[in-house]
């Protein structure tokens, strides 16, 4: 497919006023203005509201870390390059001698293995879910930045599980069934998905049997979830393809421009179990070492955000849409209208205080002439454009066009805050403005 400038992300930004960039702030690193912050929000929240779902326990940890935390996990020898330099506490003057310095990092995980050891484990435990929504740090050169696409601070939906061997399976289908329902929530259509395994070369960590189990244990969860989800949707294997410290199920759909890519992964660790020294203790009375499991379900909210933009043109899902109604009053009041008649104006703001009251986010646009109007509301996309006069006031009604279907109908005010509240409620993609009838 060919994509038009206004599929383009950046472009869609700019217009919808979803993210900007300051050159005191610097390249990559972008500002969520208050559109963009509107979406992310929405998409947080239900990032959350799944995690907790599935069993997820929320934490928090610091964005720092020691450079010796990240040596221990294997990012230090394998993504140095693409991390921040170390800061050094202390004398700026002063060498830094021997000292461990602080990085910023670049996963998440690290620190999640430390909650999970802080504290003896018992088989009964099992699974420990752990879940954070925080940002990370990628060195991106200044050539391959690109809007929300290519960042230096990406804040990610992550989510890490601790288990026995034996619950892998239940985990990795947890983990597909929430991944397919929000991308399913979201519009988006998955191609295929991929089991990642090891070939016969050496690389590999853990032993053979071990990945046998664990290849085993993916493909039956693979099978269990898309025998129950729609038809169509296909998994393949791809030996070789994993990650040296186990295998993993990669979601694969197509950008606006055919391209494929991956938008979710659940990856089966036995590296940062080792390193760690992550146990729990067994029936057995002996210390068995623990399984982790990287999952999540929206990913990374800027790239999310970069591929829903392109995706839906900017008409995004009502729920997901930084104005959800835009409201347009027409003219004070009729020339024959009774005194004590409320003004368009007046109206419009009382309907926009009660939308908001509701949870729904409203605009209330006033200058200019109302075509000039429409079409910032359309340029910008709002999801809904309501046109308010003397008639609608007097008849109780708000003219509401739906600019995705071209639909148009008078709404009772009565029914209009309920009927919005409901469908940013249930996520619903649009909300349904029928046609008028022919005259």
């Amino acid at each position: 497919m060919n994509v038009t400038a206004s599929l383009d992300h950046r472009e869609l930004g700019r217009d919808m006023r979803i993210f900007s960039s300051s050159p005191l702030v610097g390249p990559g690193l972008p500002l969520w203005l208050p559109a963009g912050a509107a979406v992310r929000y929405e998409l947080e929240q239900y990032a959350r509201e799944v995690a907790l779902r599935t069993g997820c326990e929320p934490v928090y940890s610091p964005v720092l870390g020691k450079r010796s935390l990240f040596e221990r996990s294997g990012h230090w020898a394998k993504f140095a390059d693409d991390m921040f330099p170390p800061m050094y506490i202390g004398d700026p003057h002063e060498e830094p001698g021997d000292a461990d310095p602080l990085v910023l990092r670049p996963a998440n995980c690290p620190h999640h293995a430390q909650i999970y050891a802080s504290e003896p484990r018992s088989y009964r435990d099992l699974p420990v879910r752990y879940s954070e929504l925080a940002p990370m740090f990628r060195a991106e050169r200044s050539g391959v930045l690109s809007g929300l696409s290519r960042v230096r601070q990406i804040n990610l939906d992550d989510a890490h599980v601790f288990c026995r061997p034996d619950q892998v399976g239940a985990e990795v289908r947890i983990a597909l069934d929430a991944v397919l329902e929000v991308l399913d929530t979201l519009g988006i259509e998955v191609s295929y998905l991929r089991l990642s395994g090891r070939d016969d070369s050496a690389r590999w960590l853990g032993s053979p049997e071990q990945w046998a189990s664990a290849e085993e244990a993916l493909a039956a969860a693979l099978d269990a979830v898309l025998r129950a989800a729609p038809a169509g949707v296909p998994w393949r294997a791809v030996p070789g393809e994993a990650a040296f410290y186990g295998p993993k199920i990669d979601v694969q759909v197509l950008d606006v421009r055919g391209h494929e890519e991956t938008l979710a992964t659940v990856q089966l660790d036995f590296n940062q179990p080792e390193r760690f020294d992550l146990t729990y203790v067994a029936a057995s009375g002996e210390r068995e070492r623990v399984v982790m499991i990287h999952r999540g379900t929206v990913g990374a909210m800027e790239r999310m955000v970069a591929f829903l933009l392109e995706r839906h043109d900017g008409r995004l899902p009502f729920w997901l849409a930084p104005v959800q109604v835009c409201l347009l009053p027409v003219a004070d009041r009729s020339p024959d209208a009774a005194d004590d008649a409320v003004a368009p104006g007046d109206a419009a703001d009382r309907l926009a205080a009660d939308l908001r009251s509701r949870g729904v986010r409203v605009r209330v646009e006033r200058d200019g002439s109302l075509g000039n109007r429409i079409r910032l509301a359309r340029r910008r996309r709002d999801a809904l454009l309501g046109v308010l006069g003397p008639r609608e006031v007097e008849a109780g009604v708000l003219a509401v066009t739906d600019p995705a279907s071209g639909a148009k109908v008078s709404v009772p005010l009565a029914e209009l805050g309920e009927r919005l509240a409901e469908a940013a409620r249930n996520r619903a993609p649009q909300v349904a403005v029928e046609r008028p009838q022919a005259r």
